[in-house]
């Protein structure tokens, strides 16, 4: 892995002097982010409290919910005891935002961070998988473990899973693709606190921004093409309709796609001093070429090389420069 250039070092952030003791047995903070999630939150509670690594700690950031979710949230506090499944309340701007405010709170602190959604299934060894990987990684340097994801309908039936990708994980394919699932996101000290070093950002989702900062810093993202999470696709579904493999295209071909990215790079110029300098240039160089008339617009992006994971997808962002979409 490339060390972070000594001209333009990564400053980590230190949420709180507890941060640098460690247990014998790893701390992992699960950020689980809620909204009206009634229906399917105490199938996700059990598969986290039934995970084989057990030094966990819930925090727990509802985000206005009027249905019963706090009152499962409660039940559960109630029964793990509140120094072990703490409840607060979001900001109410969104997921995006709700997971950011967990991921940015000085008040937690631990080992390993695990983003967790309200509606899906955790697979017994999702947490001891990802801290065997991790911890086998330098502790200063940021790190990221995710996987691929099984895919299940409302009823819990397997309907498949989530694309494979196969290309290296890198900061060229962040910079216009997201392939971390949030909710199979685990995360080193140092990872999140470079995302607690960038702040409380307009971002277009939680996932997408580690992955951007953690390559951009060039810290190890790790994919792993095993699924750990049963991924549950519904209609109330917020995070699911957004990354929704067979909407990827068209949305590409839509302003939306330009949206996020503008979005993106927006948030990546208030976290410029996160990045090293050789990504930094890059993230310069392809920002420019956004703006560019089309001979430029391709030359541009040809030459900072970003990349999406697949043909189509490749084909998809070859379009978008094309119509002045990117």
């Amino acid at each position: 892995m490339k060390k972070i250039a000594k001209n333009n070092p990564v400053k980590v952030a230190t949420p709180s002097k507890d941060t640098e003791q460690s247990p014998e047995v790893p701390l992992v903070a699960i950020l689980l982010c809620t909204y009206n999630g009634e229906r399917f939150l105490k199938e996700q509670l059990d598969s986290i409290e039934s995970q084989q690594h057990k030094n966990i700690a819930i925090w727990a950031s509802d985000d206005g919910s009027n249905d019963g979710t706090l009152n499962i949230l409660n039940e559960y506090s109630n029964r793990w005891g509140r120094d072990r499944f703490s409840i607060c309340t979001g900001p109410q701007e969104g997921f995006a935002a709700n997971f950011l405010s967990l991921a940015c709170n000085p008040e937690i602190n631990a080992d390993y961070f695990a983003f967790a959604d309200q509606d899906d299934i955790w697979q017994p060894d999702k947490l001891i998988r990802a801290i065997e990987r991790l911890d086998k990684l330098p502790k200063d340097e940021p790190a990221i473990y995710s996987s691929r994801t099984t895919l299940i309908d409302e009823q819990g039936k397997q309907t498949g899973h989530s694309p494979l990708f196969k290309k290296k994980p890198s900061f060229k394919n962040a910079l216009v693709q997201s392939i971390a699932a949030g909710n199979t996101i685990v995360m080193n000290r140092a990872a999140r606190n470079l995302i607690y070093q960038a702040g409380e950002v307009k971002i277009v989702s939680h996932d997408w921004w580690a992955y951007m900062l953690v390559t951009g810093a060039e810290g190890t993202f790790i994919y792993n093409s095993q699924p750990s999470v049963l991924y549950r696709q519904h209609n109330d579904n917020v995070i699911g309709g957004v990354i929704a493999f067979n909407s990827r295209l068209k949305r590409i071909l839509t302003n939306q796609f330009k949206e996020w990215n503008t979005i993106n790079a927006a948030a990546l110029n208030e976290a410029y001093t996160c990045l090293t300098h050789e990504n930094q240039q890059l993230f310069n160089q392809y920002k420019l070429s956004r703006t560019k008339k089309l001979k430029q617009r391709l030359t541009g992006i040809k030459e900072s090389r970003v990349y999406r994971q697949t043909l189509t997808g490749q084909l998809g962002l070859f379009a978008a420069t094309l119509l002045n979409k990117l």
